[in-house]
């Protein structure tokens, strides 16, 4: 044998396979090939090992090399300064679930990853090569990270992502799969990828189009436009939103006789949101011969009929004949017409009210539930932020919802239309009347970080609900959300709420315990989030 160690077969005749076997029965249970005198057990198998994984390699043919990737395009951004690059790492780490159990005053790292990423972004700083593959798997598991990691990664990701197919996404979610789309001008590159591309290229190219030339888009489009799929055609027609005006409607027009149904409802969709198109104007003559102002009563009232039929012109122009299941048919017309109606043709047909005097009229027969959310809609849809404010109205009703707002999400949608100091200002005065049991939704639609006043407001509510004895954790999505939004410089006005603070009679067991500990760990994400800034604004 020449010295060589030999070994009995196993199952299949293999050495290497025996000694798996003896390492996963273990040396006590089945004995280790040819072992010396002397020698351990353990030691043998370990010895064998890589005697045997030498063997193995030595035995392999050497094959030709693959081509050697290209390399990535370069990243011409700042690099990150080392302390946020630090930071970044540490962010990274963090994993949902590794602590097990309560949070303690830890802050969740992964959730301030996303400012962290937006902050980096707008300094304009290149991600370290080496936090990429920790970076990508983060948004892989988020779709929430994607955009902003992306940016942030910038071409290097992509050129790891044609080599991985775990971070293949990144090339879905890049425009034009990570390919860079031509120039408007260039009209021989533009039609040759426009006829010639992946659906998603051609997606791409034309929002990068409407983004900077939207005539030059919807040119495109049309040439090909009868020839798409009906699946494509809503996708492309999707892109029109963008950069929306009075130039479009004459293709939206055309739209509305398209053989798809959704097709026409999103062409519709389309032109209802320019108050000035022949579509809104037709809607709005529909929606005045259903509703309209009764002067004989002793205090005016709107009184509403709904259609009796949905008519071929009004399902051209959008309107869905069946309603949905236990929805009556007439007022899920009524509905429709409404929604789309120009807002200010209402101004007109009412004797030149403003929205705040036309919300106040009385509607009769129940009405005004169906007609007073067609108008939140209608409201949402055509940005108006006159009709927003009268359908929330003041944020201090005792019912704590404006006379045309019916739900919580309709209320976000109204807000959304607002400007962003105007909406803290309503929620701050709706959380000091209601407090936080409604609030969440409505905090969501506010801007980051919270104003001083809507700060002020959800820590005193928050407060409030400990002082009542309450558990934390019934409010843990505003406490998350606080973490995430409050301004950094609330922390030293928060320090005195860190305290255990006696607990009353009435209090649930051990509540002032769970707040101390959840108002430490909003003074503790606070302060991080505090060092974020200072890191990545440090030269």
């Amino acid at each position: 044998m020449n010295g060589t160690t030999t070994f009995p077969d196993a199952h299949d005749g293999s050495p290497w396979e025996e000694l798996v076997t003896v390492a996963l029965l273990g040396t006590d249970r089945r004995p280790v090939p040819r072992l010396a005198a002397g020698q351990e057990a353990p030691v043998a198998l370990l010895d064998a090992a890589a005697v045997e994984t030498v063997r193995r390699r030595a035995g392999l043919r050497p094959a030709q090399a693959a081509p050697r990737p290209a390399p990535a395009a370069e990243d011409t951004r700042p690099p990150l300064p080392r302390a946020a690059a630090r930071r970044l790492a540490m962010l990274l780490a963090d994993r949902p679930g590794t602590g097990g159990g309560r949070r303690g005053t830890a802050p969740d790292l992964m959730e301030l990853l996303p400012q962290w990423l937006a902050m980096a972004n707008a300094h304009g700083f290149a991600a370290p090569p080496e936090a990429l593959p920790a970076l990508l798997d983060a948004a892989r598991g988020r779709t929430d990270l994607r955009p902003a990691a992306l940016t942030f990664a910038g071409p290097r990701a992509l050129w790891l992502a044609r080599l991985n197919p775990d971070w293949r996404f990144a090339l879905r979610a890049a425009p034009g799969g990570g390919t860079e789309a031509p120039d408007h001008q260039d009209t021989e590159r533009v039609r040759r990828l426009w006829q010639e591309g992946l659906f998603a290229e051609r997606v791409a190219l034309l929002s990068a189009i409407r983004a900077r030339e939207p005539a030059a888009a919807r040119e495109l489009l049309d040439t090909t436009w009868t020839t798409e799929r009906a699946e494509d055609r809503l996708m492309f027609l999707d892109s029109l939103r963008s950069g929306l005006g009075a130039a479009d409607e004459p293709f939206l027009e055309r739209a509305l006789t398209d053989r798809s149904r959704n097709v026409r409802a999103t062409a519709a969709e389309l032109l209802s949101a320019l108050p000035g198109s022949a579509l809104a104007a037709r809607m709005a003559d529909r929606a005045a011969s259903c509703v309209a102002l009764d002067h004989t009563r002793a205090v005016p009232a709107i009184v509403v009929e709904p259609p009796h039929e949905c008519d071929a012109d009004m399902e051209r122009d959008g309107v869905v004949a069946k309603a949905p299941s236990g929805r009556g048919e007439r007022s899920w017309w009524l509905g429709q017409l409404v929604e789309a109606a120009p807002l200010g043709s209402w101004s007109r047909r009412f004797g030149g009210r403003t929205p705040e005097e036309i919300v106040a009229l009385p509607v009769a027969d129940d009405w005004q539930g169906e007609l007073h959310a067609a108008w939140c809609r209608a409201a949402v849809r055509q940005r108006d932020g006159g009709w927003s404010r009268a359908l929330l109205g003041v944020p201090s009703l005792p019912e704590a919802a404006g006379p045309g707002a019916v739900s919580l999400a309709e209320r976000a949608k109204l807000l959304a239309t607002l400007g962003a100091h105007e909406r803290a200002e309503w929620v701050a005065g709706f959380i000091a009347t209601h407090g936080l049991s409604e609030a969440f939704q409505l905090l969501g639609v506010c801007a980051v970080p919270w104003s001083p006043a809507l700060g002020r407001a959800v820590v005193d509510a928050l407060n409030i609900a400990r002082d009542a004895g309450s558990y934390p954790w019934s409010f843990s999505g505003v406490m998350g959300l606080a973490e995430r939004c409050l301004d950094p410089s609330e922390a030293e006005r928060l320090n005195a709420l860190t305290a255990t603070p006696e607990e009353a009679e009435d209090a649930s067991p051990g509540s002032g315990g769970y707040w101390a500990e959840a108002f430490q760990r909003l003074v503790t994400t606070l302060r991080l989030r505090a060092a974020m800034r200072e890191e990545l604004a440090s030269p």
